[in-house]
């Protein structure tokens, strides 16, 4: 008989996470398990207070209830069936969405990328984000993030942002990806895009506000970089909007709520000619992982968030060389529980 269950963990950060409007010394994950008979679908919530959501709200929800069918017909079938019951939790749809399909290509002893029709054959290099934090901390975080070649650069500080750049560039010249999530003034951006120009960044993501079109359609016309979406490219409703406004878009789990739906955003936003960058939250190895599963599609490739933490309990993905490496053999998510916890599957 199939039942589903859920656990919450604390994973704890290896620096203090800053970013323009808020800093985390660890974040509440919740793992969603369906199970049915010898095979366990997992599926991770990372929820994000900037969408509204937290893991005691989503807790709320499981603790609730969530019915399971009887019988199901087809991962489609199972998939309709829960997701009326979550609420429009977007990360908790995410969850159970990775865990429907873990347990989906699990039966059928297949990766989940062969699922969706891709190949697993060169895949992308990922960023490694070196987050605001005290300057005297960027060394320490620029030797953690030598697994990785690219680097994604949280600026939008009061006063700080060229010399965290100078910091930088005085130890390193990998390619950088600038992220100001939503932190710059239009005086501010108009500057530094042009100075940024110079100091070997390939792409400014979301200078400015959501709700601030105006300025970044305006900022898109005079900035040598690309712009790219994140807080405003949420689900597949919003890319229409964007189109002369972005160079680009930001596809995360936790913000459209469903493998289903970034497959739909990823076609999308081909349509559309957006280049794609896909992104996460702090994750474990699990959300990581299904993300993963997608990214020989995208052009930008910004899967970190469990490498920058300190006690992942699960292996998936790997970084070789800076790329995503992911298992040509394990069926599902292909990933295995590496700490044995109370209440972790």
């Amino acid at each position: 008989m199939m039942k589903l269950s859920f656990s919450k963990n604390r994973i704890n950060l290896i620096h203090s996470f800053g970013i323009s409007r808020s800093s985390n010394d660890y974040y509440d994950i919740i793992y969603v398990y369906i199970i049915d008979r010898d095979l366990i679908g997992r599926g991770e919530a990372a929820p994000s207070k900037r969408y509204g959501e937290s893991s005691e709200l989503i807790l709320s929800v499981l603790e609730s209830g969530i019915q399971v069918p009887e019988n199901y017909q087809s991962r489609e079938h199972l998939w309709d069936f829960l997701k009326p019951q979550l609420r429009k939790i977007a990360s908790l749809e995410a969850a159970v969405n990775m865990a429907v399909w873990d347990l989906s290509t699990q039966k059928q002893n297949i990766p989940l990328y062969k699922s969706f029709g891709f190949e697993n054959t060169t895949l992308p290099k990922t960023s490694y984000t070196i987050s605001i934090g005290k300057l005297d901390e960027l060394d320490s975080k620029l030797e953690e993030s030598k697994k990785c070649s690219i680097l994604k650069v949280k600026l939008g500080t009061p006063h700080n942002d060229r010399e965290i750049i100078k910091h930088i560039r005085r130890k390193t010249n990998n390619l950088i990806r600038i992220d100001a999530n939503e932190g710059w003034d239009y005086k501010t951006a108009k500057k530094m895009v042009f100075w940024l120009a110079d100091q070997n960044v390939e792409l400014i993501e979301q200078p400015f506000p959501a709700l601030n079109l105006e300025d970044t359609k305006k900022l898109r016309s005079i900035s040598p970089l690309p712009l790219v979406a994140d807080e405003n490219s949420v689900t597949s409703n919003d890319l229409n909007s964007l189109k002369d406004v972005f160079d680009g878009i930001n596809i995360k789990l936790m913000k459209c709520g469903s493998l289903d739906e970034a497959l739909k955003m990823i076609q999308m936003a081909k349509e559309l000619d957006f280049k794609i960058m896909l992104g996460c939250m702090v994750e474990s190895s699990v959300g990581i992982t299904a993300a993963a599963h997608l990214s020989s599609q995208c052009d930008y490739v910004d899967l970190d968030g469990n490498l920058l933490i300190k006690d992942d309990p699960y292996n998936g993905v790997k970084i070789e060389s800076g790329r995503l490496k992911l298992s040509l053999l394990n069926p599902g998510l292909g990933i295995q529980l590496k700490t044995k916890k109370l209440g972790l599957l």
